[in-house]
Order: C-alpha cells, then sequence, then structure tokens
C-alpha cells in the first residue's frame, strides 16, 4: 500500500486498508478538472464571507488549488504537517469503518468526482466533498480534537443489521444518481427502498444516532451565532447550491445541544434545519455527553443485552482487562439484574490491550466461549486481584483438582491446567475435567467431556463495544459491501468534448494559440448543444484578453438563452458570468 511517506497513513491497520483503492488520478478527464475548477471558484468567491474564517486559508493548508483536482500526495504532503493524512475509497463505506479512519487521522476520500449534472450538489460521496469540504477546517485544533475523538466514540458505537442495511441503500440510491445513464424507475425504486428503511430501524442505535450527530456538525454544521453563523460542515462547504440556500430565513437555525440526536435527516434533500454551536469546544463538550450513555462506557448487563440485540461480533471486557470477542447469545442475571454469566456462540478470542492471547483466536474458540462473572464465594477482594501465592495458601496447585464457588451460586470445578496473567493481573484459568454448574437451579454449562475449559477472570463487565478487540486478528476480511461505484465509459462524441475542453485548458494555463478557440466554439455549438460550461471557459478568456469580442458577445447570447430556457442551470451559467467579472486568485499561484 502507498503510504504516500505519511506517519498517519502508515499506521492505519489492515482491517482498514482494505477499503482503500488507488486515486488513478490520470482517470479524471478535462472536464473533471473544470468541474472542479468552477465548484473551487464559487467556493472561494461566496465561502469568503459565509464559512468559518479557517476555511479560506486551510484551503491551502490541505494541499488544494482552484485550478486542478488534488492527487493524494499533494494532500498528505500538505496534511502530514498538520499531524493528518488522506486515502482514497470507493464512495460510501460503513459508518464504522469511516469512524475508525477518523480516530486514526485519516480523511477518507472518495476517489470519484461528481458529473456535471450534478455540480452544485450530490448525494455520492466524491472527492470535491471530501477533499474541499473536510480537509480545509482541519488546520483549526480544536476541530480537528473533535474529528478524531469522534472517530475513536464512533469506533467503539453499537450497530444493529438494519444499520447496515440502510448503509447499503444509501450507497445503492448515491450510486444510482450519480449515474448518467441510470433508468429512472431504478432511480425511484431505490428511493422508495431508502426511505422504507429509514422508517422502520426501529429504535436507533448507538451508531445511528452518533450519525445524526456527525451529520448535524461534521456535515453541515455552523458555527457563531443564531443572528451570524458561518458554515463549517462539509457538506455545506462542498455544495455550491446549498451553501447559499441554507442562509435564507427558512432553513430554521436552532443552537446545538444533545437534543440534535432527536433529528434525523435525509442525505437526499436539502435540510429543513441546521445546528449552530458557539464554538468547537461545545461540539466536544456534546460527544462527551452522549458517550457517557454508550455501552462501551456503561458496561455491564446494559451493554451485553445491547450486544446480544446487535447480532455481530461485539468485544466484552472484563475488570481484570481481559477481552471477549465474539457473538453474545445469553446472559444470566442475578436478583439485581447484575450479570453472572455471559455466553457468545460461534467463533470467538479472547485478548488483552486489543492483542489476542497466543493460542485463544477464533479457530480454538471455534464454537463460542462461557465464563463466570463475579466474586468468590466469601472473598471480599476480587479474584482478578489474586496473586499465584494466595492460591497456594487457598491449598490451590496447578494439577491438582479443584473448586470455585461464585457468590452467584456458579461452581466452576475441575483441575487446574493453567494460568494467564497480565500486568498483575489474572485475567485467564484453564481447566482440564470440568464441570461448570449453578448449584441453586442445577443448569449445567459445562461438562468434563467437552475438554478444556477456558475461565475468563473479572468481578464485573466494565465494557462493551462493537467489533472485536483485535481486528487484525479477528476480522481479516472487512465488510466490503459488494456494490461498486460506476465507473464511466465515453462514446467518440464525448471524447471529442473532452478535447476541446483540453484545448481551453492548455490556451488558459500555457497561453496557447487563443486562434484555436474559434473552432472550439463552432465544435460547441454543432457537437454539443448542451455544453454549458466548457463555452464559459471560452468567455472568460475573450474577455480577459480582449480577443474576439464578437465572439464573446455569440458566446453570451447563446449561454443567456440557456440560462433562460433551463432553470436547472441559470443559476450556473449566471454564477459563471459573476466569476468571469470578479475573477479569483489561486490559492497557491
Amino acid at each position: 500500500m502507498n503510504t504516500f511517506n505519511n506517519k498517519q497513513v502508515a499506521a492505519l491497520p489492515n482491517h482498514l486498508r482494505q477499503y482503500i483503492v488507488e486515486q488513478h488520478y490520470e482517470h479524471y478527464t478535462t472536464v473533471d478538472h473544470a468541474i472542479w475548477r468552477y465548484v473551487m471558484r464559487q467556493n472561494y468567491s461566496y465561502l469568503k464571507d459565509v464559512a468559518f474564517y479557517p476555511y479560506i486559508p486551510g484551503l491551502k493548508k490541505a494541499g488544494l488549488t482552484i485550478e486542478k483536482i488534488p492527487s493524494l500526495q499533494e494532500m498528505n504532503d500538505a496534511l502530514g504537517q498538520i499531524g493528518w493524512g488522506a486515502v482514497t475509497v470507493d464512495g460510501f463505506i460503513p459508518p464504522a469503518a469511516f469512524m475508525e479512519f477518523q480516530a486514526y487521522k485519516v480523511l477518507v476520500i472518495a476517489a470519484d468526482i461528481r458529473q456535471i449534472d450534478h455540480i452544485e450538489y450530490t448525494p455520492a460521496p466524491d472527492i470535491i466533498h471530501e477533499s474541499a469540504g473536510h480537509a480545509p477546517i482541519i488546520g483549526e485544533p480544536r476541530y480537528a480534537d473533535y474529528l478524531s475523538y469522534f472517530g475513536y466514540i464512533g469506533s467503539k458505537a453499537m450497530y444493529s443489521s438494519k444499520d447496515f442495511e440502510l448503509y447499503e441503500a444509501i450507497r445503492q440510491l448515491s450510486i444510482l444518481k450519480e449515474m448518467p445513464d441510470a433508468d429512472p424507475a431504478d432511480i425511484a425504486q431505490a428511493e422508495k427502498d431508502l426511505e422504507f428503511k429509514q422508517q422502520n430501524l426501529g429504535e436507533p442505535s448507538e451508531m445511528a444516532l452518533l450519525s445524526r450527530l456527525h451529520w448535524w456538525t461534521v456535515e453541515y454544521g455552523l458555527i457563531g451565532t443564531l443572528e451570524d453563523p458561518k458554515i463549517y460542515g462539509a457538506g455545506l462547504l462542498s455544495s455550491i447550491g446549498e451553501s447559499a440556500t441554507c442562509m435564507r430565513p427558512d432553513v430554521t437555525k436552532l443552537p446545538y445541544s444533545i437534543d440534535t440526536l432527536n433529528y434525523s435527516y435525509d442525505i437526499t434533500k436539502p435540510q429543513p434545519q441546521l445546528f449552530v454551536t458557539p464554538d468547537f469546544e461545545t461540539l466536544i463538550n456534546v460527544l462527551e455527553e452522549f458517550a457517557s450513555t454508550m455501552s462501551f462506557r456503561k458496561g455491564g448487563t446494559h451493554g451485553l443485552m445491547k450486544a446480544i440485540e446487535c447480532k455481530n461480533t461485539c468485544t466484552a471486557v472484563f475488570s481484570s482487562g481481559l477481552q471477549v470477542t465474539g457473538t453474545f447469545t445469553d446472559i444470566v442475571l442475578n436478583e439485581n439484574d447484575v450479570p453472572v454469566y455471559i455466553k457468545t456462540t460461534g467463533p470467538s478470542a479472547l485478548s488483552y490491550n486489543d492483542n489476542q492471547l497466543d493460542g485463544h483466536g477464533k479457530a480454538y474458540h471455534a464454537d463460542g466461549f462461557s465464563s463466570p462473572v463475579g466474586k468468590l464465594k466469601d472473598f471480599e477482594m476480587p479474584l482478578e486481584d489474586f496473586h499465584i501465592n494466595d492460591f497456594k495458601n487457598m491449598g490451590i496447585e496447578l494439577g491438582e483438582p479443584t473448586v470455585f464457588e461464585f457468590e452467584s451460586g456458579i461452581v466452576v470445578e475441575g483441575t487446574l491446567k493453567s494460568v494467564i496473567q497480565e500486568e498483575e493481573k489474572l485475567v485467564l484459568l484453564s481447566f482440564i475435567d470440568c464441570k461448570v454448574h449453578d448449584k441453586n437451579s442445577g443448569k449445567v454449562y459445562f461438562e468434563p467431556f467437552w475438554g478444556v475449559y477456558d475461565m475468563a477472570v473479572g468481578h464485573k463487565i466494565d465494557s462493551v463495544f462493537c467489533g472485536a478487540a483485535d481486528k487484525d486478528a479477528f476480522e481479516p476480511i472487512a465488510l466490503v459491501s459488494e456494490t461498486k461505484t460506476h465507473q464511466m465509459q465515453f462514446d467518440n462524441k464525448t471524447v471529442r468534448l473532452h478535447e476541446l475542453y483540453r484545448i481551453v485548458r492548455n490556451v488558459r494555463e500555457h497561453k496557447a494559440d487563443v486562434a484555436l478557440l474559434p473552432s472550439v466554439w463552432d465544435s460547441l455549438k454543432t457537437e454539443h448543444n448542451n455544453d454549458w460550461l466548457c463555452a464559459l471557459e471560452i468567455l472568460e478568456i475573450f474577455e480577459h484578453t480582449g480577443l474576439h469580442p464578437e465572439l464573446a458577445d455569440d458566446i453570451k447570447h447563446v449561454l443567456k438563452n440557456k440560462a433562460a430556457s433551463n432553470p436547472a442551470i441559470t443559476k450556473l451559467i449566471n454564477d459563471g458570468f459573476s466569476l468571469i467579472a470578479n475573477p479569483v486568485i489561486d490559492l497557491v499561484h
């Protein structure tokens, strides 16, 4: 994997690297670069007045220029100076993975760029949104802290199978909407599918609620006062349409707080309300308030029940530090609803400090794992704090039969085979010829002929979170969607249009022969009557050089007619005229 000589990218674990794709910079067409240039010029022209101040200087800090799509190397060279990195991926990736990239201080950037028909806004992630939206604000230290901390919290969040179904529906619709030849019936069906899944999520999971906080801050956040807010959310910063309309009075502005969790969102529509934070510190405080309610903080019965509801790989952390990873299927509670026994089904693993214990991977624990939780009867000190000498004083020896009775009434009796200790804590005891049963109910949890019994040590469950403790060991294959983004195939007519854009770009950048442009304009009028962007670029050159005034008038006349007859591009063309009259200077040159 190319790490771009960036420390943050180089530190990514293997299970995240599987989402990374090559940027293939050479695949960007001259039209793609023209789209980037148009959006960036609009952003610089408009956002300098409504964006949070560090946005404009932040563009340069992120390695971005007006004139061309950034390469990953350029971005990593710049972001590396502020302790961040960037990689490209194929469209939407699962929220948990997206969050974890943030925790590693790596920006996830969709390699594709929006098509000209969606130049104002696209529901699909693209390089404009990810790089020109997210990257420039990272230079603000407290916002960078918030982003990486959010990633850490998000990587621990419980999600549900319905969350992943919703993710797939969003991904499918975004891909279809970005396909130039997509069947309208397919889009309509995908929209219905997404709406159905949104309305039938049931009680939102921790990940669903976190996604709302992420949406209303990182993507669509405003900062300042309700009377004079500024934009910092990447979804707004990268949308030349909604960045303007969001400031209208009909878009309600509300103070940002933990109550924002109650507002769902629709990625396919303009937002009816936005939330304003007075500062980035407030974002961190609200996130911390929500984190205190999450399973990875609360642990215990709350966390274990969430893990069972999740029906996916989760990890429970015992008070000794031992981490049990697997699909949790059962929990035994005492009269106070405190866990006294836990059980996973299917491949499971044991870890400590996120590193899998030798010999305790999912191949060894292929059929699941179970263990009592709690203190030993008649002992105030938790078992994890015992030392080998304490065992000897109790008459317990390796290789000898022994009995452990817990306060709950669960009894483990067998021959002690081995003990694993980590950082002066007992974390695992292994037995042979072992029987585990509840002396009160008579229920048997383990029989001697089943083999070795490995018993986790810990008097309580401190934390429960989604995913494996040692992801690289437990989950070598990432959950990557089988639905891939659309790869453009160009017919001969479109290839000729790309060549016209190339000629115009060459004239503008390298002061090539302006005499080539009249024939380019003729070709646009006769072969590519729907184009408006290349025409604007030719007009820009003529207006700034004073050459071919009669052709400039012709282009303006044609473009005005297009704007009058096609409302979808009216604002785009008029904004293009404004950019020509009020040129912006590249951030670097």
